[in-house]
C-alpha cells in the first residue's frame, strides 16, 4: 500500500527505460515499487507504453532523463501522457537530466529554440510541476508555465570531496559562463579560485587562451554541468597542467560522455573525474576510463520528491 501524503493522496513511482537503475535506487530511497509498466516498440520502431497498475487519484512521479537517443524524451511524454489519461490526481515529471538545454536561445539565424519546445510539450503531455537537477541554464525554469523545482549537484559532490581532505585547493571555472558554479564550489570548500579564458570557434570546439588566477603548486578542481565531447575539459587541463598544476579532478553532473570524450579524458590523465548518475553510463565507457568515479543523487531526488509529496519545502536541500 503506497504511503498517503498530508491530502490522503498515495505516491506512485514509475520510470522509462532511459535509467531504471537511478529509478529503483530513488523509490528504495523512498520505500517504494516502481509501479509497472510495459515500454515495448512495434516492429516499425514506434514506442507503445502502458502502465499496468491502477493510478487514479494517485501522486504520480515519473523518472525519465531526456538524453539521446530521442525515444527516451517521447518515453517521459507518453508515460506523463497514460498517467494523466488514466486520472491521477499530480502528474510530477522527474528529469534528472534535462536534454536540448544547450539551445535555449535564437543565436542564429533559422535556428529552434529546442530548451522551449520541449518545455513545451512535457506542460502539453499534462505534467503538473518539473523535478531536474543542473539546468544548463538558469534561466530554463521560465521556460515552463508549471512550477520548476531546480536542484543542485553540489551537495552530494561536496560530500565527496570534503571525504577526500584535499589541501592546497583551487577551483577553475572553464569560461565565463560557468563562474558562477566554480564560484560556488569554490565557497563551499574554502578554496582559491581561478577562470580560463575560452573561446568557442565552433559547436563542439574549444580553445583555451588564457587562465585568470594562481594554479602553479595547486591541487585544481574543475567543475561543470556537463561533459559531452569532452573538448571543453581536455583543454582545461592541458591549459592547467602547462601552468604548473600539481594535481587536478574534474567534477560533471551529467556524463554524456559522446564522441571522442573518453578518449580525451583518458589521455588527460586527471586524478579523477567525478560524475552523478543522472545518466546511466554503458559499462565499455567505465572500462575506458578508469579515473571515472560514480555519486549517486538518488537520495536528492528522493527528498525532493517526498518533500513535493507532503507539500514541503524543497530549499532544504540547496544546502
Amino acid at each position: 500500500m503506497s504511503e498517503l501524503s498530508a491530502t490522503g493522496t498515495p505516491m506512485m513511482v514509475m520510470t522509462g527505460t532511459a535509467n531504471p537503475e537511478l529509478a529503483a535506487s530513488i523509490a528504495g530511497e523512498l520505500g517504494q515499487a516502481l509501479c509497472d509498466t510495459t515500454v515495448r516498440r512495434f516492429a516499425d520502431g514506434e514506442i507503445f507504453v502502458r502502465i499496468d497498475e491502477n493510478v487514479r487519484g494517485r501522486d504520480v512521479f515519473v523518472i525519465q532523463s531526456t538524453n539521446p537517443p530521442a525515444e527516451n524524451l517521447l518515453e517521459l511524454l507518453l508515460l506523463i501522457d497514460a498517467a494523466r489519461r488514466a486520472s491521477a490526481a499530480r502528474v510530477t515529471a522527474v528529469v534528472p537530466y534535462y536534454g536540448y538545454s544547450r539551445q535555449d536561445r535564437k543565436d542564429q539565424p533559422r535556428v529552434s529554440i529546442a530548451a522551449k519546445l520541449v518545455a513545451n510539450l512535457i506542460v502539453a503531455a499534462g505534467a503538473d510541476r518539473l523535478i531536474t537537477i543542473d539546468f544548463h541554464q538558469h534561466q530554463l525554469q521560465g521556460f515552463f508555465d508549471i512550477p520548476v523545482d531546480h536542484l543542485y549537484a553540489a551537495p552530494v559532490f561536496m560530500q565527496h570531496y570534503r571525504s577526500r581532505d584535499l589541501d592546497n585547493l583551487v577551483v577553475v571555472a572553464t569560461d565565463v559562463g560557468a563562474a558562477k558554479m566554480a564560484r560556488g564550489y569554490a565557497k563551499r570548500l574554502g578554496s582559491g579560485f581561478a577562470i580560463i579564458d575560452k573561446r568557442r570557434p565552433g559547436p563542439n570546439v574549444a580553445e583555451v587562451v588564457n587562465v585568470v588566477g594562481e594554479v602553479d603548486g595547486k591541487r585544481c578542481i574543475i567543475p561543470d554541468d556537463m561533459v559531452d565531447t569532452a573538448g571543453t575539459m581536455a583543454n582545461a587541463v592541458r591549459a592547467l597542467r602547462e601552468r604548473g598544476a600539481k594535481e587536478i579532478f574534474c567534477i560533471a553532473t551529467h556524463a554524456l560522455l559522446s564522441g571522442p570524450a573518453i578518449q580525451r579524458l583518458a589521455a588527460a590523465e586527471v586524478a579523477e573525474i567525478t560524475v552523478t548518475d543522472t545518466i546511466a553510463i554503458p559499462e565499455e565507457k567505465r572500462r575506458g576510463l578508469p579515473s571515472l568515479v560514480t555519486v549517486s543523487v538518488a537520495n536528492l531526488l528522493a527528498r525532493a520528491i517526498e518533500s513535493t509529496h507532503y507539500n514541503r519545502s524543497v530549499s532544504k536541500l540547496f544546502d
